[in-house]
């Protein structure tokens, strides 16, 4: 089961960005304010505040919702000017019409109504805004990460909660958004040889979703895979290499001008 106690991962969670801190989202999200002139915008799934920090330096209201109070404290303690709310992604207590742009990055997946996020983004959004929804491409033919490897239902529960294109276009369209695009923002690489991935940060078990979902004994039970297939290398002389290699897609979909 994929639930992730946000309440403890709050106070580490930003660690993540330390060690890849994501540039071309951010560099996609600030093209997208340019490009929007967005004088207002809200993220839905906001957590510690990461993206919103990127974005307050220009004079544009920036707005920020998630469940998680623990989230939220840590958000506030970064922006001081941007307004925080708490609420959940399919019920959005805001006024239409309200925002140039509304955008999530790495959130989606954990929203129970992915379909009525897309349907409140378009409501919320005024006429020539903009909804972007940023997530991995646990479907992509270019993904392979060790995580889903070894780390029994890891990769089954992904491919349950990430949305597939299909999924994504058909709300969009439902919701009445009318230029529907998927553009390629990000690309992590990375690669540990043998012992060395049992250092690896990302595979601390607050990493990453996928991780601080398992019950401590499935985490541990994978690590023990992993710990087997080294040994199992070192034994016949060979190289083990554990690679990610994670595609990030960006959904743009865009409401109509009005006449």
């Amino acid at each position: 089961s994929c639930c992730v106690d946000y309440e403890q991962s709050a106070p580490t969670f930003d660690e993540r960005y330390e060690l890849n801190p994501l540039d071309g989202v951010a560099q996609a999200l600030l093209g997208l304010v340019a490009d929007l002139d967005a004088q207002s915008v809200l993220e839905i799934g906001c957590g510690t505040g990461h993206w919103l920090a990127q974005l307050t330096s220009g004079d544009c209201r920036v707005f920020g919702l998630d469940f998680s109070p623990a989230m939220l404290r840590q958000a506030r303690r970064r922006n001081e000017s941007c307004r925080l709310m708490r609420g959940r992604a399919g019920q959005l207590p805001l006024l239409s019409t309200s925002f140039d742009l509304v955008f999530c990055v790495a959130a989606i997946h954990q929203f129970e109504r992915q379909g009525e996020f897309v349907h409140e983004g378009c409501r919320l959004l005024r006429p020539g805004g903009a909804l972007a929804v940023v997530g991995m491409d646990v479907r992509s033919p270019l993904h392979d990460w060790y995580i889903h490897d070894y780390f029994e239902t890891t990769l089954r529960d992904d491919l349950e909660r990430y949305p597939t294109r299909e999924d994504l276009t058909d709300w969009a369209a439902g919701a009445g958004f009318s230029r529907i695009e998927f553009r390629a923002v990000e690309r992590i690489l990375d690669r540990h040889v043998g012992r060395e991935v049992l250092e690896a940060p990302f595979l601390r078990k607050r990493s990453c979703s996928q991780l601080a979902a398992l019950t401590d004994e499935a985490y541990e039970e994978g690590l023990r895979r992993i710990e087997a297939a080294v040994a199992e290398a070192d034994e016949v002389g060979e190289e083990i290499v554990f690679v990610t290699d994670l595609q990030l897609m960006m959904l743009v979909c865009r409401v109509g001008e009005e006449d």
